[in-house]
């Protein structure tokens, strides 16, 4: 009778130690699992901030975040949300069919100097790339807005890229 019992307590330790087993193997599977994913989701959002990051310093010199060049024009009354564009518009428009654009400050040698591409750094600056189609340089400019709305651009430094 007593080997009876101790065969059967044998027997149920062994069925418990088989259920504490595998039990806590999937347990440990599902933790695994759970750090897997947090650490792609982590992963993932490492790479968004970097994204993220690399936009906002590529936008820092940009008239429309920049909250003290704003400001700036709020001060003398004139309207921001239009502003942006009506720069760009006002200097593409000085692309002439058959004429260079009077804000470079080279003349075209395969064709006519045209304003490509425009960014707006603040209240002050503008840099402008330019090209005749062979040539290409960029053009550092100021502006200002006058009272009256009306928009003065003066070509301070520009450079050519040598042809190669």
């Amino acid at each position: 009778m007593r080997k009876r019992i101790l065969i059967y307590l044998f027997i149920f330790a062994l069925l418990s130690i088989l259920f504490i087993y595998v039990n806590d193997k999937r347990i440990l599977s599902d933790k695994d699992e759970k750090i897997t994913a947090l650490e792609n989701d982590l992963e993932a959002a490492k790479k968004e901030n970097d994204s993220l990051l690399a936009i906002e310093s590529n936008d820092y010199f940009n008239l429309s975040n920049n909250e003290e060049a704003i400001s700036y024009f709020e001060k003398r009354r004139i309207d921001t949300k239009n502003l942006i564009s009506k720069i760009e518009d006002a200097i593409i428009s000085q692309n002439k069919a058959h004429e260079d654009n009077p804000l470079i400050p080279y003349a075209g040698m395969e064709g006519n100097m045209r304003i490509n591409r425009i960014k707006i750094l603040n209240h002050k600056w503008i840099i402008a790339d330019f090209t005749d189609g062979t040539y290409w340089g960029e053009v550092f400019l100021s502006y200002e807005v006058g009272e009256d709305g009306k928009l003065n651009f003066t070509a301070e430094k520009s450079f050519l890229y040598p042809r190669g």
